[in-house]
């Protein structure tokens, strides 16, 4: 039941944020009035009321399914690695939306292609690495990564010191 709810919620978050960008270039042949004001509550409406529970609902029930079926693979690794950048796109739309309706708003068709393409790939992305579960070897790239202490001798490696002083 819970990987039904989880599947569904990414439907849901998934096709909301493809359908948006085609609801903020609506917003080019539109000036001040009833039209837009239409619009405007829509866009809301997708964005508020079901994009954005969606993400949520489909957040959490991923993340009971992490402990309940202790997915711990580095498929999965960068799977939630591009989860997470879905997330940043989810907020993009957000301040989109934000500035969209002001009077001197707009949404050019190249923030219309770019914001789309980038749906539209992440969301491939997730669904291939989900579907394929790619054997992925942290070795190659990480090999002390995954080390006790290995993140923090990384760190150090690429950014030196970075420890917060003390008084």
């Amino acid at each position: 039941m819970l990987k039904f709810v989880h599947l569904a919620a990414i439907a849901l978050w998934s096709g909301g944020l493809i359908a948006l960008p085609f609801l903020f270039w609506q917003r080019r042949t539109l000036e001040a009035g009833l039209d837009l004001d239409r619009l405007h509550r829509v866009t809301r409406l997708v964005y508020v009321e079901l994009t954005s529970p969606a993400a949520f609902i489909a957040i959490g029930s991923g993340t009971a399914l992490i402990f309940l079926q202790a997915t711990f693979a580095e498929w999965f690794s960068l799977k939630m690695v591009l989860v997470g950048i879905m997330a940043m796109l989810h907020v993009v739309a957000g301040l989109v939306l934000l500035h969209l309706f002001l009077p001197e708003g707009r949404f050019s068709w190249p923030s219309y292609l770019a914001l789309t393409s980038a749906y539209i790939v992440l969301i491939t992305a997730i669904v291939w690495i989900v579907l394929a579960k790619p054997h992925i070897d942290s070795n190659q790239f990480a090999a002390h990564l995954f080390e006790p202490g290995g993140l923090a001798r990384w760190l150090h490696q690429s950014f030196g010191e970075i420890r917060m002083p003390t008084p």
